[in-house]
């Protein structure tokens, strides 16, 4: 099990707490980067929003690729997986720009590519902003542009939205960079399947994640590309005991007033198509990341973690409130005996 964790450019991940001490400035993000490698961890997930979805479009959002550049200078080891949404960047002047960032990081540099679901946030900043399969179409020429490109060759293209006549970009990256996506419709699933390396999903049940692992695995061996890695997201608290978990747990699940940021999740929820049911409570926290049931004593946690390697996860992508602490937490508890 590898283990990853979301920085938060949004100053956090729990939409009913306002102040979750873990403010939305490069200055937190570089100490907890640089804390990260310390203490094992092996991938942070840097998302991509101009607006905060989180704690309101009104609250600070930091910008994912300059806070990938610069900390791709101040760290070793753990990899940089930065959200990418196609329709908010042209392929042949991003290509260029991630195949820098990725010679600053020594071949560290991996993409989570996102076909947008926000439509508010699309036309506020004067975007194009596509219908649901309109999106994946676009996605997938986005992806074949990109990758022609950082073969350092030069490269020609010719699609029904971009093109391309014999561009080069060198240096090219130290090595292609991994691309992982998620979603749950035909459209998304038939192009991870196709054009990805790993799959993304939201948090989930053991056995709801591995019958999701089993359909993209029958996907790719139809494709006749090389296995996907999987990971998932979760949102964890680790305590001493189960009632100090389950305390912690009902504070972040109190909704005294409307939060600024339920009408972003209300939109996002409107413009997908997913395969279970939201539920109100999953409000609370971002990426149904309380579905894991990640939260309990040290040994529970572990062994839920067990339940998802059984399952095919190969990594965790984790969200904690507030970052640093319980981070360290994790790593002294958790994954310091997992090893």
């Amino acid at each position: 099990m590898r283990y990853g964790y979301w920085m938060p450019v949004f100053g956090g991940w729990l939409r009913n707490v306002e102040d979750e001490g873990m403010e939305a400035s490069f200055d937190y993000v570089k100490r907890l980067a640089i804390n990260a490698e310390r203490i094992g961890f092996d991938l942070t997930l840097i998302a991509e929003l101009y607006l905060n979805d989180i704690k309101g479009v009104d609250a600070p959002a930091l910008d994912a690729w300059s806070t990938a550049a610069a900390l791709a200078a101040l760290t070793e080891r753990q990899e940089l997986m930065v959200a990418v949404r196609p329709n908010f960047h042209q392929p042949g002047p991003f290509a260029k720009t991630s195949a820098n960032i990725d010679r600053i990081a020594n071949g560290r540099l991996s993409l989570n590519v996102v076909s947008s679901w926000w439509a508010r946030e699309a036309e506020m900043f004067g975007l194009d902003f596509d219908q649901h399969d309109d999106r994946y179409a676009r996605t997938s020429e986005w992806i074949d542009v990109v990758e022609g490109l950082w073969s350092g060759e030069p490269f020609s293209y010719d699609g029904d939205i971009y093109s391309t006549n014999e561009a080069r970009v060198v240096p090219s990256p130290v090595r292609k960079p991994p691309l992982y996506a998620g979603g749950e419709s035909e459209a998304a699933k038939s192009l991870i399947a196709e054009k990805c390396d790993a799959y993304v999903m939201h948090g989930d049940d053991p056995d709801v994640v591995a019958s999701k692992i089993a359909d993209m695995t029958e996907r790719r061996v139809t494709a006749e590309r090389e296995p996907l890695s999987f990971g998932m997201a979760g949102f964890v608290i680790v305590r001493d005991s189960e009632a100090e978990a389950q305390a912690d747990l009902d504070r972040i699940l109190e909704m005294k007033d409307v939060p600024p940021g339920y009408d972003n999740f209300d939109q996002w929820l409107a413009g997908t198509e997913l395969e279970r049911e939201l539920k109100i409570r999953e409000y609370a926290v971002s990426n149904r990341g309380l579905r894991p049931n990640l939260i309990g004593t040290p040994e529970q946690v572990r062994q839920r973690i067990a339940d998802f390697e059984g399952a095919g996860v190969d990594l965790l992508l984790l969200q904690f409130s507030p970052q640093y602490e319980e981070m360290e937490r994790f790593a002294a508890q958790v994954m310091s005996r997992l090893e």
